[in-house]
């Protein structure tokens, strides 16, 4: 990707142009092109806030059809165990550009832990909080699904959660968020609690933690089907990644129904995400073949598989023996030694 990369990479389509944002805490940058393979050098969008200048990531877009495009970030509260930056609490916020992305106005924060911080946390990196998330709006386009990381309280309230947003209140989302508990939207997205999508093994502010984290969901139209993507740490201090594991689900609605998450990738890199490869396809939309980026870096190309589909089959070997000659010659030389056959 043409900017450095520290969190999900959200795209968006726009006059006919590729864009992409590359977040550090730094500031977003935003580059552009015809394709995700052509882009300009990363520019740095502005954002207006709301809150205090803490470092900020940018990891959701939605173009809206009036015109203006929303955006959501994961922003960190440093400093705040002992003057030390880290642990630091983060919060999810959303935001509006109406100049294609180039300033976006802080409209507030939408998901937040009500629960205390743990300045002794083992992961060497957060006290609590909820971040490193993606966004996507359902089909029917009734709600914005967030798909967070949860790292504050008991283990029963850490993991990977799921909030929505209702499409009406997208323009004035604060306080109208609402997490998933017990079968239920009724939680607040501020403050409130939640049945985590996966749960935490081991808590995050232990030395054996062990979890999921980082979500990155697309809708893929060949499966027609919910596809996540997602680091799991474990199970030492300081964040080690044991992988990359799928989850897939037909009804965004049902949190419940997402697959037994299945790795695919062995790495110990951050932040998966694809980019689908299709006309009109993004980071939130892809097709049977896409691009798998870890940390920006794509080397890589998924092809999505149908349950009933047979596995793909290696091409089988070229023939050793081309046509005979239709007229050998019939006293061949006995004494030459025979060619190898060709591999």
């Amino acid at each position: 990707m043409p900017g450095d990369v520290d969190s999900n990479s959200p795209a968006f389509w726009l006059n006919g142009q590729f864009h992409l944002l590359n977040s550090t805490g730094l500031g977003p940058l935003l580059s552009q092109g015809p394709d995700q393979f052509n882009l300009t050098p990363g520019s740095l969008s502005t954002i207006v806030r709301q809150k205090p200048s803490w470092p900020t990531w940018i990891e959701a877009v939605w173009v809206d059809p009036s015109g203006p495009i929303l955006a959501w970030y994961h922003q960190e509260h440093e400093y705040i165990c002992a003057g030390r930056q880290r642990p630091a609490l983060p919060w999810i916020g959303a935001l509006i550009s109406f100049d294609q992305g180039r300033t976006f106005r802080d409209l507030g924060v939408v998901l937040s832990s009500g629960e205390p911080t743990d300045c002794s946390s083992k992961n060497g990196y957060f006290s609590g909080g909820h971040g490193d998330f993606t966004v996507v709006l359902d089909q029917e386009k009734e709600y914005f699904y967030f798909f967070f990381s949860a790292y504050a309280g008991s283990v029963d309230q850490q993991g990977v959660a799921v909030a929505r947003l209702a499409f009406t209140d997208r323009f004035s989302p604060v306080n109208r968020v609402w997490k998933y508990k017990d079968g239920g939207w009724n939680e607040p997205g501020v403050g409130g609690q939640m049945t985590p999508v996966f749960q935490a093994r081991q808590r995050w502010q232990l030395e054996e933690a062990d979890s999921f984290w980082g979500p990155s969901i697309h809708w893929n139209t060949y499966l027609q089907s919910w596809v996540i993507l997602m680091n799991r740490s474990c199970c030492q201090p300081g964040w080690p990644q044991e992988g990359i594991y799928v989850t897939f689900n037909q009804n965004i609605a049902d949190p419940a129904g997402w697959s037994e998450p299945k790795k695919i990738l062995e790495t110990t890199g951050w932040y998966p995400q694809v980019l689908g490869t299709g006309e009109a396809d993004t980071d939130s939309v892809a097709g049977r073949v896409a691009r798998l980026y870890v940390y920006g870096y794509s080397n890589w190309e998924v092809v999505f598989r149908k349950a009933a589909e047979p596995e793909p089959k290696p091409d089988p070997d070229p023939d050793p023996d081309p046509d005979p000659d239709p007229d050998p010659d019939p006293d061949p030389d006995p004494d030459p030694e025979p060619e190898p056959p060709t591999p």
